[in-house]
């Protein structure tokens, strides 16, 4: 029983206790009429609770414990792998719960049509949190939250075919698009304008599908929100971007159906407002849609090309690698995209060699015999970066420890440790590497190198190494279908030997080779 019900109740106890007293009732007739207040009273309390206001929208989440979201599934939203949740749609919306203090509870749909009516259902989902773009129709089906990031609608196309160069060029393609998504609104505006113009619209595939389609020449043409095409971008080759649709500009924001009093809804402004200005929301946007940025255009579509081309000739070594040592076989993959594009003769002036860029020092005492064999190198790299992140003092906890075993790998632990001291003495965190990151440049400038143990170092470039690392690494996490895997190379197909070494030092020159 509740507070104010029992309290309710003595009240009344007394008020009864002392009339009857006053009208000269026995002590055991009030002892009888006691007891069957005290029997009656929860069913009236009952009664009085279920008059009471009845709890909004966010009282009902805390009360439960539970935040639950649909979204879908998708490299742009939400996916899973052997590591757990990814997406930028989820990491904003477990944010939003712990800003709530209470558990995330996800959920897919299969289609965009299942995603809306599934927020009018009773006991359905609280929120949509699935990269929704904020129009007109959809506005007369659910409230939308404000906005949190901007888009534009891109009309892409296959590389080799004449490119559309503007709406009026579109009739007589073979366009497909999402079924009730913000692409297929804008191609049904047009097709007032173009009645000769058509197109398929899809329930159950995802953007990922359709540019698949256009890559393997199965569609002409699919229009992509912005976003999502950056995230795609390298897995697609022959994908290329004809021309941005004008009018097909748009915000993407969070939905809540009709159910909702309005209490979450707020509560869902008042943190993506947070979001934006606490920096979050640039945090997610860089790590899930920057890549271009670090990358560069042309270093996106290469690396889609050698996913396809070359990995495939490695993947089984980078796996085997990963069983042995413990990490993350697409790690590895990573730092050997990043060290040589994935060529095992790959060699730098200063004489660093093979795939993983060993130096003879390293590769003996790993136990590689030839640095230009691809399973050797890719072991040995494998076993060395593993031996440096062991090496690590354990104070430096996950996932910023994989941060600054990259870097060792990189910049040697020496200047690793230089950099963190000069991190402290900064007054700043040496086991943070969102914090120690900022100050490798410093290695390279005598007004702080001189105040180091180890001296000089090139804390730049191994600041741009751990960055692209960690990009081509996010890549291949997002992945939904991995590479077809070709068989090892047999044994009797002997890579180029060895015949001369160097040390690890200088920039990296590397002559790409034709596949």
């Amino acid at each position: 029983m509740g507070k104010t019900a029992e309290l309710i109740l003595t009240a009344i106890r007394l008020m009864v206790f002392k009339r009857m007293a006053q009208w000269g009732v026995d002590r055991a007739r009030c002892a009888q009429l006691q007891r069957a207040i005290r029997y009656w009273w929860p069913f009236v309390a009952m009664g009085l609770l279920s008059t009471s206001k009845p709890l909004s929208t966010l009282e009902q989440i805390h009360r439960s414990g539970v935040l639950s979201v649909i979204s879908r599934n998708s490299p742009s939203t939400w996916f899973q792998d052997q590591d757990g949740d990814h997406g930028f749609e989820y990491e904003l919306a477990k944010a939003f719960a712990e800003h709530l203090g209470v558990r995330l509870s996800m959920q897919s749909a299969g289609n965009l049509q299942q995603l809306l009516d599934s927020l009018d259902r009773a006991n359905g989902p609280m929120l949509a949190a699935a990269g929704l773009v904020i129009s007109e129709p959809r506005q007369a089906r659910v409230r939308f939250s404000v906005p949190y990031l901007p888009i534009s609608t891109q009309v892409v196309y296959r590389r080799g075919d004449a490119p559309p160069k503007r709406p009026e060029d579109l009739p007589g393609k073979r366009i497909g698009v999402i079924q009730n998504s913000h692409q297929a609104e804008r191609l049904s505006v047009l097709q007032e304008q173009l009645p000769n113009l058509s197109f398929e619209q899809f329930t159950a595939l995802e953007v990922g599908d359709l540019l698949r389609m256009v890559d393997e020449g199965q569609l002409d043409l699919t229009l992509v929100s912005s976003n999502s095409l950056a995230i795609h971008q390298v897995y697609f080759p022959k994908v290329r971007v004809a021309f941005e649709l004008e009018g097909g500009d748009g915000q993407l924001g969070w939905a809540v159906g009709n159910r909702d009093d309005g209490s979450l809804l707020a509560a869902v402004n008042q943190f993506l407002q947070q979001a934006e200005a606490n920096g979050l929301l640039e945090k997610l946007k860089n790590r899930y849609f920057g890549h271009i940025d670090v990358l560069g255009y042309v270093g996106a579509l290469r690396f889609a090309r050698h996913l396809e081309q070359r990995l495939p000739r490695y993947q089984a070594y980078f796996r085997k690698a990963g069983e042995q040592t413990g990490l993350d076989w697409r790690l590895l993959a990573a730092v050997g995209y990043q060290e040589s594009l994935w060529q095992p003769e790959a060699t730098s002036k200063t004489g660093v060699r093979g795939l993983m860029m060993l130096t003879l020092n390293t590769a003996e005492e790993m136990g590689v015999v030839n640095r230009l064999n691809a399973a050797q190198s890719i072991k040995g790299g494998s076993q060395y970066l593993a031996q440096i992140k062991s090496r690590l003092p354990p104070s430096i906890e996950e996932p910023d420890r994989t941060w600054f075993a990259l870097a060792a790998y990189n910049i040697g632990l020496g200047h690793l440790e230089d950099v963190r001291t000069l991190a402290q003495d900064e007054g700043l965190n040496p086991n943070l590497w969102a914090e120690v990151r900022p100050l490798l440049p410093r290695l390279s400038q005598k007004q702080w190198y001189q105040k180091t143990r180890y001296g000089s170092a090139r804390g730049g470039e191994t600041l741009h190494f751990v960055r692209s690392v960690r990009r081509y690494y996010d890549i291949l996490r997002w992945m939904n279908d991995a590479p077809v895997q070709s068989p090892p190379l047999p044994n009797n197909d002997e890579p180029p030997i060895e015949t001369q070494g160097g040390e690890k030092g200088g920039e990296t020159q590397l002559s790409e080779q034709q596949d």
